[in-house]
């Protein structure tokens, strides 16, 4: 697990392993792309979609179905590499990317990003994210970050096939990382249906639940009530159904609503969740986006006041950063400034793969939780590459995607994670007894 071959032919004195060719495939991603700023507007909800105008560029109604294109890389020793670009479901806001419509992008894939990669001399991982993912189109821009992820995802599969290894041990290679071998705890989210989607997160024995997607004010309630009592629901539920010794992390992502609730007090706010705190004990709290300040410059502000003002209450609340916290860039001063005790790593709106493991170690490495995160709007194929760059890098928790039914999610995430824990071990135990 120490050592990596890679199978290269060797031409004129230098490894080579090309790619011959790439498809591009358009399917659907997990879920749906919502406007967010007509949600948070007001729009009524009509059965599963809402009725209204969308308010943000590029949606065409306020939910539209999610989309996805995979990126199939042909490689010369007959392997098939795939990544998958998706965007996040709350596209176009708080400094992120455009909503991510493929048809949009397949014509700039074949046109301009095909030839690059054919043939291509894929030897490195982190070589090849770093060129993929730099590169710019006729404008000089950066390309969409659902791009830069899709092409990433499949050239690190390309290099773990090349090797015949996990992806996890070609991230661990190259970026000199220790595999602890461990299982990295799993966060699911709810969605609307936060009850009997807890359920199911309690029968089996989620880590961190339960999300909530308390998107809007109503969902919150005067002075949060609503918010309270669902987690004291929450906390008799994992009594009546979970096992003795299960004591899961209660997370809530409020999307700002505790801001709107709240007038922007972050007084008042943490007053709020320090209170909140107390009641759902023994379980730890953490609570993603109490407020959406409407910049960058002001939400890293907010968020550090606001946990150093839990802080002065005694309070061991963990605000999780989430809204204008989207690329390496961001996150890096996120964590600078101490904008909360963790952030979320929401993975398509990084771009590269590369930059998301980045973003793990420099949270780790500088004392912040890095929530490696992500979107229900992902496919399977992202969903297992975050599974590999979990157990890589660590973090201290890793969303189950994609979807908002829990059991679909957890079971392509879980088992993706035992299975490749298990290949690891007996790898270990074959170099162990090698070397004995």
């Amino acid at each position: 697990m120490d050592k990596i071959i890679l199978y290269t032919k060797y031409r004129n004195g230098v490894d080579v392993m090309l790619i011959n060719d790439v498809l591009f495939v358009k399917g659907s991603s997990g879920f749906y792309f919502d406007d967010q700023k007509a949600i948070k507007s007001g729009a009524v909800a009509d059965g599963f979609t809402y009725k209204g105008e969308p308010l943000t560029p590029g949606f065409s109604r306020i939910r539209q179905g999610g989309e996805a294109v995979s990126i199939m890389l042909f490689l010369e020793n007959g392997e098939i590499a795939v990544g998958d670009c998706v965007a996040v479901q709350y596209s176009g806001v708080d400094g992120r990317d455009p909503v991510f419509l493929a048809d949009n992008f397949l014509r700039v894939l074949e046109e301009e990003i095909k030839p690059k990669l054919v043939g291509y001399n894929l030897l490195s991982f982190k070589e090849a994210a770093w060129y993929f993912d730099n590169l710019t189109d006729k404008q000089g821009k950066k390309y969409h970050t659902a791009l830069r992820y899709g092409l990433t995802q499949a050239l690190l599969d390309a290099v773990a096939k090349i090797n015949h290894s996990t992806m996890a041990e070609v991230i661990a290679k190259e970026y000199g990382l220790k595999l602890l071998l461990n299982p990295v705890p799993l966060f699911a989210q709810s969605g609307d249906d936060r009850y009997t989607n807890a359920d199911k997160m309690i029968l089996k024995r989620v880590d961190v639940l339960p999300h909530g997607l308390f998107n809007h004010p109503s969902k919150i309630g005067a002075e949060g009530k609503d918010l309270t009592e669902y987690a004291l629901w929450l906390k008799q539920r994992v009594k009546v159904l979970g096992d003795p010794d299960y004591l899961p992390i209660f997370h809530f992502d409020v999307y700002g609503t505790l801001g709107i609730v709240f007038s922007d007090n972050l007084d008042q706010v943490a007053e709020y969740l320090a209170r909140l705190e107390e009641r759902v004990y023994p379980h730890l709290l953490r609570v993603e986006g109490p407020v959406d300040l409407g910049s960058k410059e002001r939400q890293i502000e907010g968020l550090r006041y606001l946990q150093e003002k839990l802080y002065s209450l005694g309070s061991k609340v963990v605000v999780v950063a989430d809204e204008w916290c989207n690329n390496l860039a961001d996150i890096k001063e996120f964590v600078d400034a101490r904008a909360g005790l963790m952030v979320q790593i929401k993975s398509p709106d990084l771009g590269g793969v590369n930059d998301i493991i980045d973003a793990v170690l420099y949270a780790k490495g500088n004392g912040i939780g890095a929530y490696l995160g992500g979107s229900c709007n992902e496919t399977d194929i992202s969903a297992k590459v975050s599974v590999h760059v979990g157990l890589a890098t660590g973090p201290d928790q890793l969303l189950v995607k994609p979807g908002m039914g829990v059991d679909e999610g957890l079971t392509i995430m879980r088992n993706e994670m035992l299975r490749t824990l298990a290949i690891l071990k007996k790898n270990k135990s074959l170099i162990q007894k090698k070397v004995g």
